[in-house]
């Protein structure tokens, strides 16, 4: 093991107890990085409430402020093949503080933006910098706890994901309507000096490895292979379809890079920017399938749900978000339990059962109607939510579990990469599910639906609205019983 491999390691793995428990410096670190991810996270969401205020400040169109949506995402996910060479390169708790600094000029730079142009390049400043937050922040977890409390540990940055996912637009919709639009990102400041500060006192030094050179050509294939599939799911969802000339020429193009980018890294023999080399491990190649397709049922469903409570029930962006809350609370019960269950049995164990939660969830949001019970749907989004806390990072814990430690950065990078291509793959199906079946249903209203209608308009098409929204959450339920079927390949048997 090379000095870089003990540093990190042995201040928690060898301070761990007998039995394999969360000692006090596992529990900091994962706050430390905790702090860093709820950020990036929440970023991702509290600016969708916005939209609307932006594009009237501005005086440009939805379609033009959307870029300050889509800038980010771009940028979130083209820079996530690159992190785990960084994190090698120059040690995680470097990258990781360059990534939190990044982040935060980014943020302060949006706030003081002045016209839509600047602020979509301030966006994209930031959405580079969150982009390496969150898959940093799990290799410095999983290279500190050890295969032993992979499932523990990966729970500690779960919770912030589900959390601020849905947090998002009620504290987006707080601060809007408050104090104004700057502070969604001002906001961002105060936590990225706490979380600088603890990260230089707290996080174990890594130290970095100065032989390995950065893959550039693997770096162009596959980081705009991702961005540029990206960007083409997110047109099919913004309205343009599957037939659209800009999706078929993103996906395409995008599809295409990243397959060239697989014979490259093949030719390279374990020196490529992503080793594909990983998926020949069982558990990892097992996760890293589940994975997507969980990330494309999940990540996708978690759009229509907000959508509906607004098109259908009439709510506002807050009441939505609060309505939404029961998603996290189920998360936060589940977590916990779902980590342990994965040291002691294996993700293989409790992954399905999570798969069956989401499923349930889902079955009663195929049955929606413009007057369905209130109780049952939000018991519903517990479960769901359930489902979601006992699947995703239990995926992740097994992808790291099989592997060597000197592999966990650029298997971090592997993970991230897919499930950001399983999200914006998901993402769009539904969204242009959901709007082929509002044409049909209630063809009259077209893009009308997206906006407010009065109540009046809004109670005579809730029920062809509600039905358009059943045949979607239907493909969700399609969609999510499939990923069943790899999470059988999990492993159901902890490495000690």
């Amino acid at each position: 093991m090379t000095r870089h491999e003990m540093t990190a390691h042995e201040m928690t793995e060898t301070a761990a107890p007998a039995r394999g428990g969360l000692d006090r410096g596992l529990v900091a670190i994962g706050t430390v990085v905790v702090l860093g991810t709820i950020m990036a996270i929440l970023d991702a969401t509290i600016v969708n409430v916005a939209t609307r205020t932006l594009g009237g400040d501005f005086g440009v169109p939805i379609s033009t402020i959307q870029w300050v949506l889509t800038g980010y995402l771009l940028a979130f996910a083209g820079v996530i093949p690159v992190t785990g060479w960084a994190s090698e390169r120059f040690g995680a708790k470097r990258v990781w503080i360059a990534a939190l600094l990044l982040f935060m000029a980014g943020s302060a730079l949006a706030g003081a933006a002045w016209s839509a142009g600047s602020l979509i390049a301030f966006r994209v400043l930031q959405g580079v910098g969150g982009g390496m937050i969150v898959p940093v922040a799990q290799t410095i977890l999983a290279q500190a706890a050890g295969p032993r409390r992979m499932g523990r540990v990966m729970s500690l940055i779960g919770l912030p994901m589900m959390i601020g996912s849905v947090a998002g637009p009620v504290i987006g919709g707080l601060i809007v309507s408050t104090i104004g639009w700057r502070w969604i990102f001002f906001v961002n400041l105060p936590l990225g000096v706490v979380a600088v500060t603890a990260a230089a006192r707290l996080l174990p030094k890594t130290d970095p490895r100065p032989g390995d050179r950065l893959d550039l050509r693997g770096l162009v294939l596959l980081t705009s292979g991702v961005a540029t599939f990206v960007y083409g799911m997110s047109e099919a969802g913004a309205g343009g379809g599957f037939g659209g000339a800009r999706t078929l020429i993103g996906i395409g193009a995008g599809a295409a890079l990243v397959g060239l980018y697989v014979a490259h890294a093949r030719r390279r023999a374990g020196r490529a920017l992503i080793d594909i080399s990983l998926f020949r491990e069982r558990g990892f190649a097992a996760s890293a399938v589940t994975t997507l397709v969980v990330a494309v049922a999940l990540f996708g469903m978690l759009v229509l749900l907000p959508l509906y409570w607004q098109m259908v029930r009439g709510e506002s962006a807050l009441a939505t978000g609060l309505l939404l809350t029961p998603q996290a609370l189920g998360a936060a019960a589940a977590m916990p339990l779902a980590g342990r269950i994965t040291d002691k049995a294996g993700a293989g164990v409790i992954v399905p059962v999570g798969i069956v939660l989401a499923l349930l969830g889902t079955a009663a949001y195929t049955q929606v109607d413009g007057h369905a019970s209130d109780a049952v749907l939000v018991v519903a989004l517990f479960v769901i939510g359930l489902g979601l806390g006992a699947t995703i990072m239990p995926l992740m814990a097994a992808a790291y579990a099989s592997l060597p430690h000197p592999a966990i950065p650029r298997a971090t990078s592997a993970i991230n990469a897919i499930q950001r291509l399983g999200a914006s793959a998901g993402t769009a199906v539904l969204a242009v599910v959901l709007q082929r079946a509002i044409s049909e249903d209630a063809p009259r209203l077209g893009a009308a639906a997206l906006g407010p209608l009065p109540p009046s308009t809004r109670g005579e098409i809730a029920p062809a609205l509600a039905h358009a929204f059943g045949q979607a959450f239907w493909v969700a339920f399609a969609l999510t019983a499939i990923a069943i079927v790899p999470a059988l390949l999990l492993p159901r048997t902890a490495r000690s």
